[in-house]
């Protein structure tokens, strides 16, 4: 059931889409993120939880399965500068004990340095990365093993719980898929430097631009749409095999629909976006 005092908001992140500068592709989508942007700004939140995933910057020799940030940084990235993130120290601390004592044993992270999966969606929805206090929770979705999909609404469900004794209002983001393959996510290796990730994606971009599956994307948006737990534990536990490596970051929309109460979310938008490798989508709480 959606929550008053909570907006739930998941939309697909793609480092081609800041590289696309004079945005001449993916024009529904960047349509559909605007609607989603005034509807936030309309909401006004408090704080926002933002379930992201890593493509092993911040974690690669210890992957926590899912984390609670204490602290955080993006890092400097398609041409935008590193930067401190705004978060509430106090909320945090307490969301992770509620967490352990809900036994999930969590990663308690310290002066993490994230990526574009957090920078970007706080950049588009918000419009900048200080608008709002926001605590990072990471989500495996990277590096194997990965959380089962039924464990990961758990997870959220558990953050759900802990919203409901603040009574703040909050946005709830989950960030990445839906269908891609990026080569980087294809090679299973953790230790991989900026040049050598460069080239990797660079030979493998041809590639990757065929390897969206629109048919898995509209099968999840459905069961987003009708908020049909069986299916999306089904179609994210084949997320890989069925639609890239890439696909596997649905944990992160798990996660978020379940913390905002587990009611629908209506696509805003869908586009199969070849130039970036994804199908980007969209999705939103009543």
């Amino acid at each position: 059931m959606a929550k008053r005092d909570r907006l739930v908001v998941c939309a697909s992140h793609s480092p081609g889409m800041e590289r696309d500068v004079e945005k001449v592709f993916g024009t529904s989508f960047r349509d559909g993120l605007a609607r989603a942007a005034a509807r936030v700004r309309e909401f006004d939140p408090d704080y926002i939880v933002l379930f992201g995933g890593d493509h092993r910057r911040a974690f690669r020799h210890v992957v926590p399965t899912f984390g609670v940030a204490l602290s955080a940084g993006v890092i400097a990235e398609g041409g935008h500068a590193a930067s401190a993130l705004a978060v509430p120290q106090d909320r945090a601390r307490a969301l992770a004990e509620h967490l352990l004592k809900s036994h999930f044993d969590i990663g308690v992270c310290r002066d993490i340095e994230l990526d574009h999966a957090f920078a970007q969606p706080l950049r588009d929805l918000t419009g900048g990365l200080d608008r709002y206090p926001v605590i990072p929770v990471p989500v495996n979705c990277a590096t194997a093993p990965l959380p089962h999909a039924r464990r990961v609404l758990e997870f959220g469900d558990a953050v759900c719980r802990f919203l409901d004794e603040q009574g703040d209002r909050v946005l709830v983001i989950g960030t990445g898929g839906l269908s891609h393959s990026p080569p980087s996510l294809e090679l299973d290796a953790y230790e991989i430097d900026d040049e050598e990730r460069a080239r990797v994606i660079a030979e493998g971009l041809p590639g990757a631009r065929k390897k969206i599956k629109p048919e898995w994307d509209k099968s999840l948006l459905d069961a987003f749409a009708t908020a049909d737990r069986a299916a999306l534990v089904e179609l994210s536990d084949a997320a890989h095999a069925r639609a890239g490596a890439g696909a596997n970051e649905v944990r992160t929309w798990l996660a978020a629909s379940a913390a905002g109460g587990g009611g629908p979310l209506s696509a805003l938008v869908y586009e199969p976006v070849e130039e970036w490798i994804t199908g980007m989508a969209v999705a939103i709480s009543a």
